[in-house]
């Protein structure tokens, strides 16, 4: 996976070259689809969601540019894959998915795994996380119409965004920075996520 999805592309930070070497997939990955655990294409998990390909994790792991001061809001835990790439890379996470069986099952996974800077919420990714505060990474792992309001601010000043803005079918991955209130975007990408449903996403 490494040597020929990753390295032999575009992947090239060390950091989250050896987080994805350590992150173990497959536990991630039910039994029936383990054989596709180190493929790199999206495998589905139940519930009408996916756990992403490998080459997408790094990229956007990548183009987030995390590092052990950073506090990372990830909206859609999924299986928990992205979560415990994220953790690895970053002081904590916070994550938020509204299929209370995923985020259940992503938080056994990453106890066994022994991670333990992660933080899980069960509703609205679209509305960020409760209260206020502010996070220095957000990551957004399914698509939006348009980027929420809701999410910019929550966004710390010079911090960063990942997230695939679009309709359904192909969605373009942009990153946004955001630097004295002013917003920043960068086209990484196209791209294909399932719809990030919600009160700031798509209707149900």
């Amino acid at each position: 996976m490494l040597d020929r999805h990753l390295r032999g592309r575009d992947i090239t930070d060390p950091e989250v070259l050896k987080v994805m070497g350590e992150v173990p997939r497959e536990e991630f990955i039910s039994q029936a689809y383990l054989s596709q655990a180190y493929c790199d294409g999206p495998v589905p998990i139940g519930m009408g969601q996916t756990i992403s390909q490998p080459y997408i994790v790094a990229l956007m792991s990548q183009e987030l540019d995390v590092d052990g001061r950073c506090d990372v809001l990830e909206i859609g835990t999924g299986s928990g894959y992205q979560t415990a790439v994220l953790s690895k890379l970053a002081r904590r996470v916070y994550t938020i998915e509204r299929h209370h069986e995923l985020s259940e099952s992503a938080q056994a996974v990453l106890g066994r795994l022994g991670i333990g800077n992660v933080e899980f919420y069960i509703g609205d990714g679209s509305r960020g996380w409760p209260g206020e505060r502010l996070f220095e990474r957000i990551m957004v792992t399914a698509a939006v119409p348009v980027v929420p309001e809701s999410l910019i601010d929550q966004l710390a000043e010079g911090g960063i965004m990942v997230a695939p803005e679009g309709p359904g079918g192909v969605q373009r991955l942009i990153a946004l920075k955001k630097d004295k209130h002013k917003i920043t975007e960068r086209f990484i990408c196209d791209v294909r996520f399932v719809k990030l449903l919600g009160e700031h996403g798509f209707e149900e």
